[in-house]
């Protein structure tokens, strides 16, 4: 029985994970949960795993045993004794900490969230090189598009990759004329075609700040140069990734959009087992397209690679200006091309060749947010 610590247990993909776990009782436990906050579904879910402990950010439930409560956190939850899995669904970068923490104690890491590597890659990087093994096997992805990747580098050497090539949908605004921008509602950017996800994610994905953060996730994850990985639009999102190598042969992954699927390969590697996620022939998939990805077309994606490039201290930068600038045009305080404009103008103010610790990490996230929250409306969110 393989104890699992779920981190961010109430957002679409840790819901997700339960549901996985659940149609495997015999395989697995759920040892540890996390929340946000304190709710009516936080309630449920641990009713429904009694033996799991608890944590979340606004303090014990008042109907939860004291026995059952972690007081430190994230970290502590992370560390159980008994816990082999810890799945991280948290959103933002608070759980970086607990990664850390988690890869250092010897437990595996199974990954959904984009911004621990955006932030703290170089940090995780020199943890997982100092443990044993196969890297993917100590931090498992469960992005779909980097779940993708890693099955279809199964058995493959590094050394004859030639390019990693990473889909988009192209979010909901894909067919919208740059120019008809201006006026994108809050409302029309959260209808994503393909995908149901939370708010911010959903604007991520129509800026395409996603797939950029998914370039700086592949970087440390299979320790390629950016140059090595692109990106391109597919509308359909069952092809969830490509490997392209030196021989010029490409390996892909598909399967109809469903995250229940690349979050059960992260449980279960490297077995498969059946799974609760949708299925569907190929002959069901209907016709599938890919497009370039232009320059200039989303001038958020070409913001975010170019400050992934320079390096240094510029992931914590990405993060926290996206996530203020997605939280100012949802909150009607700016418009959708603001966004990118928010992110270059905050990567060239901050933006710093070294790489910095945790604490500096923490420090800086914390000047970039309480900036912007001013500049930007948001005062009092920061």
């Amino acid at each position: 029985m393989t104890g699992v610590v779920l981190l961010g247990s109430t957002g679409s993909i840790g819901r997700q994970t339960l549901e996985v776990i659940a149609a495997h009782r015999d395989q697995f436990s759920v040892v540890g949960l996390a929340a946000g906050r304190r709710s009516d579904d936080f309630a449920a879910q641990l009713g429904e795993w009694p033996g799991a402990r608890a944590w979340c950010s606004d303090g014990r439930p008042a109907d939860l045993a004291r026995d059952r409560w972690v007081v430190g956190g994230l970290e502590e939850l992370a560390t159980l004794e008994d816990a082999e899995i810890v799945v991280v669904a948290t959103t933002g970068m608070t759980a970086l900490p607990a990664v850390l923490a988690a890869l250092r104690r010897g437990r595996r890491v199974a990954l959904a969230n984009k911004e621990t590597l955006v932030t703290g890659g170089h940090l995780v990087e020199q943890v997982v090189a100092s443990l044993e093994g196969d890297p993917l096997e100590r931090l498992r992805p469960i992005d779909s598009e980097h779940s993708a990747i890693w099955q279809c580098l199964a058995g493959e050497r590094l050394d004859e990759v030639a390019r990693l090539i990473l889909t988009a949908s192209g979010g909901p605004l894909r067919d919208r004329p740059a120019g008809e921008l201006e006026d994108v509602t809050p409302a029309e950017a959260l209808v994503h075609p393909n995908w149901r996800m939370g708010p911010k994610i959903t604007i991520d994905s129509a800026t395409l700040v996603n797939k950029a953060f998914e370039a700086i996730e592949a970087k440390w994850l299979y320790r390629l140069p950016y140059d090595r990985i692109q990106a391109v639009i597919h509308p359909q999102s069952v092809v969830h990734s490509l490997v392209e190598f030196t021989d010029g042969s490409f390996k892909a992954q598909l399967g109809v959009p469903d995250m229940r699927l690349p979050i059960q390969y992260a449980l279960t590697y490297p077995r498969r087992l059946p799974s609760p996620a949708r299925h569907a022939a190929p002959q069901e998939w209907g016709t599938l397209q890919f497009e370039a990805l232009e320059a200039g077309r989303f001038p958020a994606y070409d913001a975010v690679r170019a400050a992934a490039s320079a390096g240094g201290n510029r992931g914590t930068i990405l993060n926290a200006a996206d996530e203020a600038a997605v939280a100012a045009f949802l909150g009607g305080t700016i418009t959708f091309p603001r966004i990118a404009e928010v992110i270059a103008d905050a990567v060239e103010r901050w933006g710093d060749p070294s790489e910095p610790d945790l604490d500096g990490i923490l420090t800086l996230d914390g000047e970039v947010r309480a900036a912007l929250s001013v500049e930007l409306g948001l005062a009092g969110a920061a």
